[in-house]
């Protein structure tokens, strides 16, 4: 018992001790953490010091004169004060070295490095190769009549939902409808996916994403993971990825369902032509491969992420450009109507034959680029035309809508003239990136070109475009180029199919 009672006595001076080396060492591990950083940001001021930019706060970085909702417009006046490009401070250790310059933009897309929603090395140039079949020509013709038939069923929408006076915001409507020619052309599904509630979930999850993954990456406090995933935004955004993961395991379900029932795995492996799903199932399905049914689900929620979102995007933007310039708009539905006639049929034949309205679908990519932005972290050290350098682990942020307003780039940037993408007009190779340039290109962007003229092209010939005064679409900067009040157009009725 005395051994008990003088054990007993001695256990809150233990625990104090226990407690007081737990203090410390946490302390410790805490000066350790502040010596990295304070190390880090050391570097990096050192690294960037050729490139000067706007003063900032040694903890909050630019996020003060960078507010909400006007990044893109504060940028645009960066880029005429820096040339060229110039550092954006997220925080004290945290820096985008933010690029707006045609030729800085080539010496950076021609190189490697790693990229957000990409895979790295040669992991990736495998996956590249064994995709690329999936958007040869003759795989894309046929893709017209599916594309045509979302569009249509889009615009029936339209028609009993509007009237000249009650503007209709369209992104909404615009996203159902390139998810649904999404699913037909590249998943081979022929569902009613503009009135399926599954995709509506998807489309909202994607949205708020968009918005999770913007707010994240530019908030100290939600870099690390375990945090991230206690505070509400965190527990949000993996409820979205449940839901953008059921939506993609669904699809790919389907069609394994489909393949084992009709026992039509060898059938497809002796197709000529393979849509993009079946190279991915067939590819797993080879002796030897790597394609994992992790890997397989990344490719797929990659490519309907940004297959339908960047499009949906581009396509709102468009209409939104010709509802605010009347003369181009009615130019190009003149040149419509004498191709297509009454539009009830439209073909691959169609879509080199309208010059004019796709010089003002590039003209409105240049000045709303469905992404305005890309990042990138250099994996070499890298040395620019003007003889300035960075060195390896830098993160760069490649802004293509500031270098699409750039005026060195472009003279009177904010001016819409389709005339700067006439036959014989020259400019910068990388003067214009919609669909980014380099290895690591949009894979995809012939089938979203296509899909952008047949979407314009249809909404012309049976409504007359006009902008809501009341309110002006504001872009923001998200992954996917959006609007802070949606994107609202009052649609005249023409004609009816």
């Amino acid at each position: 018992m005395s051994v008990s009672l003088r054990s007993l006595s001695s256990f809150p001076g233990s625990l104090d001790r226990f407690l007081q080396g737990v203090s410390l060492l946490g302390l410790l591990l805490l000066l350790l953490k502040a010596a990295q950083l304070y190390l880090h940001r050391q570097w990096l001021l050192r690294a960037l010091q050729q490139f000067p930019s706007p003063p900032s706060h040694w903890l909050f970085g630019h996020n003060y004169e960078l507010q909400k909702d006007q990044e893109l417009q504060e940028i645009l006046k960066w880029a005429e004060k820096f040339p060229s490009a110039c550092p954006r401070w997220l925080w004290g250790s945290k820096v985008l070295f933010q690029v707006y310059d045609p030729d800085y933009m080539k010496v950076i897309l021609g190189r490697s490095g790693h990229g957000l929603l990409l895979l790295e090395g040669q992991k990736w140039l495998q996956h590249r190769r064994m995709l690329t079949p999936a958007f040869h020509f003759d795989i894309l013709k046929p893709y017209v009549r599916f594309m045509a038939d979302s569009v249509q069923v889009m615009l029936d929408k339209w028609e009993n939902l509007t009237d000249q006076d009650t503007p209709l915001e369209i992104l909404g409507h615009m996203s159902m409808m390139t998810l649904d020619t999404m699913m037909k052309c590249a998943f081979s599904y022929q569902g009613r996916g503009q009135m399926d509630r599954h995709s509506q979930s998807y489309i909202q999850a994607i949205r708020d994403m968009g918005n999770q993954i913007f707010s994240r990456v530019r908030n100290v406090f939600y870099q690390n993971d375990i945090i991230y995933r206690l505070t509400p935004a965190g527990r949000r955004a993996i409820q979205n990825c449940q839901i953008v993961h059921e939506h993609t395991d669904r699809v790919i379900q389907l069609r394994k369902v489909h393949l084992q029932e009709a026992g039509e795995l060898e059938k497809v492996r002796g197709r000529r032509h393979l849509d993009f799903l079946d190279i991915l199932l067939l590819a797993q399905a080879e002796s030897g491969s790597n394609l994992s049914d992790q890997d397989l689900r990344a490719e797929v929620d990659t490519f309907m992420f940004e297959g339908h979102d960047t499009t949906a995007s581009g396509i709102s933007w468009v209409l939104y450009a010709l509802a605010t310039h009347h003369e181009h708009q009615q130019r190009c539905r003149e040149e419509i109507q004498s191709l297509l006639g009454d539009g009830t049929s439209i073909s691959w034949e169609h879509l080199d034959q309208m010059p004019y309205t796709t010089m003002c679908i590039k003209e409105a990519l240049r000045l709303y680029p469905p992404v305005p932005v890309v990042g990138r972290d250099l994996s070499k050290p890298i040395t620019f035309p003007d003889g300035r350098s960075l060195p390896e682990g830098i993160s760069v942020s490649l802004s293509f809508y500031a270098l699409h307003h750039n005026p060195e780039v472009w003279p009177n940037p904010e001016v819409f003239d389709p005339s700067r993408f006439a036959p014989g007009s020259t400019r910068h190779s990388h003067a214009f990136l919609p669909f980014s340039a380099g290895s690591r290109n949009c894979i995809g962007k012939q089938f979203a070109m296509n899909e952008l003229k047949v979407a314009v092209a249809l909404t012309l010939l049976r409504f007359e475009l006009l902008p809501d005064p009341s309110r002006v679409p504001n872009p923001i900067a998200r992954i996917v180029l959006k609007s802070s009040n949606g994107i609202h157009l009052r649609l005249r009725k023409l004609r009816s199919p």
